[in-house]
């Protein structure tokens, strides 16, 4: 029987099966990442582009929200931000994060509404972490209530993932599909202005690929 979740994600995104979301390891996210992993999920090189666009892209002095954050958040050290909003599923990971500001644990395949209010944010950025989401477009609708008007959201994804918790419609396509289907999230979220940016091609390296879509 297909679950609620399931079921209203496919609501949101007519276009995919009804399996679409659907994850080889059903157990409580939370128990998934109870313990701290204090590692990087894209290497150095990866890690320096990302930083670069991130300068490019994130107005600095601005409110930025780090959704779905680990203990480093990748943004430019010299780069000074009014506020840095870190959402994570673990709480000591988020703890050794410098540049939060703030911090907030939620498990968004159970609760996608986030604790912020309407046009609060300057910019926002999901960095490897979109592939596990069941409801994509519930909670990036959520990040757009919350993105003031204008304002980017950058989702950063490559080719590594957890692939127990990730869903089988991203474990089905290669990194151009990918792509795709995060166009297709936005989209369906009600941003209006998207585009695909190559950051890495890989090969020597983790590829790395970010997508921008902006609130109108």
């Amino acid at each position: 029987m297909r679950n609620r979740k399931s079921v209203m994600a496919s609501a949101d995104m007519p276009e995919l099966p009804p399996s679409a979301f659907a994850k080889e390891d059903r157990g409580d996210d939370l128990d998934f990442y109870a313990e701290p992993r204090l590692v990087t999920h894209i290497d150095e090189t990866a890690i320096a582009a990302l930083t670069g666009f991130y300068r490019q892209v994130l107005p600095a002095g601005g409110v930025v929200l780090d959704l779905m954050s680990s203990w480093v958040s990748h943004l430019p050290e010299d780069v000074a931000y009014a506020e840095v909003i870190g959402h994570g599923m673990n709480a000591e990971e988020l703890a050794a994060n410098p540049r939060l500001t703030r911090r907030f644990v939620q498990d968004l395949n159970r609760d996608p509404v986030l604790p912020l209010a309407d046009a609060s944010l300057d910019a926002a950025m999901i960095c490897v972490g979109i592939q596990y989401l069941e409801r994509p477009a519930a909670v990036l609708r959520e990040v757009a209530r919350a993105l003031k008007p204008g304002a980017p959201v950058v989702v950063s994804f490559s080719n590594r993932c957890f692939p127990t918790k990730a869903v089988a419609v991203w474990l089905a396509l290669d990194d151009a599909g990918h792509a795709r289907l995060v166009d297709l999230y936005l989209r369906r979220a009600g941003f209006d202005e998207v585009r695909v940016e190559p950051l890495v091609p890989g090969g020597a390296s983790d590829p790395l690929i970010a997508v921008v879509g902006r609130k109108g």
